[in-house]
């Protein structure tokens, strides 16, 4: 008995890339403060672009806690929907032409969200990285670090959890 011929891997990295370019771009809020994603493999790193509208504190200068904040909590929700889209993506059961930001899952909906301030953001581009810690059909917790030029010295990190959309089904 033969197996079936693997896809080859451009079109694997295609839908991959063309499904989280549809759910980056279902949620406009990330164009407004110019949050983009890379993908390597399933991981997701969020970038948060700097813009002179992102400072709070002009005599610092250093960038508002507020956009810290949603920073982390776009990047929570972003690496949740993933999680939960990478299933049906690696199947072939989504694909760029079934997953557009019209079509998109409903996102999940936070409950609670609370972020540790650890220094100030400076006036330069960010990043984030989230861990989903749990997940299930009604609910979902998520860990997610904020860094600038050194991983290893933390902006800010947040926990965040969330209820899940009801499936359809």
């Amino acid at each position: 008995m033969s197996r079936p011929k693997p896809e080859p891997v451009q079109v694997v990295k295609q839908r991959r890339d063309a499904a989280l370019k549809a759910l980056v771009e279902g949620v406009p809020y990330n164009q407004y403060l110019g949050i983009s994603f890379e993908r390597h493999g399933d991981e997701l790193t969020a970038v948060l672009n700097y813009d002179d509208k992102l400072i709070g504190n002009p005599m610092l200068p250093a960038i508002h806690g507020g956009v810290t904040a949603a920073f982390l909590e776009v990047s929570a929700i972003m690496e949740l929907s993933w999680s939960i889209l990478w299933d049906e993506i690696e199947s072939g059961r989504i694909d760029a032409e079934t997953l557009t930001p019209d079509t998109m899952p409903r996102m999940p909906k936070t409950i609670g969200f609370t972020v540790d301030y650890l220094r100030s953001g400076l006036p330069r581009d960010a990043y984030a990285r989230a861990r989903v810690i749990r997940s299930g059909r009604r609910y979902a917790s998520v860990h997610v670090e904020a860094w600038q030029d050194n991983r290893d010295r933390l902006i800010a990190q947040a926990t965040g959890h969330f209820l899940m959309p009801a499936s359809d089904g």
